[in-house]
């Protein structure tokens, strides 16, 4: 048979000198250290919740409730607010002073965010949706600044409230706000059914001391992007069986009413 012609540069590369392959190799690490450090800062926290809050909730309460100013106040879930959380049960907080909240970096979205962003006297009387926008950028907002300026950190809420029609979820299911009692599990498994992921309920008490439904918390990936399983969830503050109360009737609130907050602020 014919003779095999040698690889003359195949034999040069395996007498390359070592220092020389040694050269090569850092500079290649040289080379990925670069553009590791040309990308964006990743995230230093490990995921989000996404909480909405349900209004009948604050009204049936002990404290009772104010309602909404501006905006729509049909029966729906209020977006409360995108929160990083670390995996082990702690959290950042009031991270940059030097950026504290501004409307008019979000002027174009304040008419939607008087729709589903309203303050049902969660914190003080009378409401005021622009204090709680400005305490969800200050406090959690500021902590998110390697992913979101505060116009993607607002409009990021609106299009997940849009995306996540809650309250049809769990009508779809059979489970509506009439007072009734529903199974925290079954609560859980129909937005599961939806968005592929269980999320947490955060439960307060009405004036008889009944758990109800008051928050839900979905659980999103560090850039806020997908659904994802939660880390940890608040269930501990519901029974197995919680109340869904009645959206209140806004005629039947007194505008002036003086109360005060029977949640902390989060």
């Amino acid at each position: 048979g014919k003779e095999k012609k040698k690889n003359p540069k195949k034999k040069q590369e395996t007498q390359r000198p070592k220092h020389m392959r040694g050269i090569i190799i850092v500079s290649l690490l040289i080379l990925q250290s670069l553009v590791v450090s040309s990308s964006p800062t990743a995230p230093d926290f490990n995921f989000f919740y996404w909480v909405n809050y349900w209004p009948g909730a604050i009204c049936d309460s002990q404290k009772g409730c104010c309602p909404p100013t501006k905006g729509n106040t049909a029966s729906d879930f209020i977006i409360h607010g995108l929160w990083p959380q670390f995996n082990n049960g702690t959290w950042p907080a009031f991270c940059d002073q030097t950026n504290l909240f501004d409307i008019s970096k979000i002027s174009d979205l304040v008419c939607q965010m008087e729709k589903k962003w309203t303050e049902w006297g969660v914190w003080a009387c009378p409401s005021n949706e622009t204090n709680l926008w400005e305490h969800e950028w200050n406090k959690h907002g500021t902590c998110v600044q390697s992913i979101f300026d505060q116009h993607s950190y607002f409009l990021t809420n609106l299009k997940f409230k849009y995306k996540v029609n809650l309250l049809n979820i769990l009508k779809q299911k059979g489970i509506k706000p009439n007072d009734g009692f529903y199974g925290l599990d079954e609560i859980k498994n129909a937005i599961k059914c939806v968005i592929g992921f269980a999320p947490g309920i955060e439960c307060n008490e009405d004036v008889k001391g009944n758990k109800q439904l008051f928050q839900i918390y979905i659980c999103l990936d560090n850039y806020a992007k997908e659904f994802v399983e939660c880390p940890y969830v608040p269930d501990k503050s519901c029974a197995s069986k919680i109340k869904f109360p009645k959206f209140p009737e806004r005629d039947s609130l007194s505008e002036s009413l003086s109360v005060m907050s029977s949640v902390s602020t989060t």
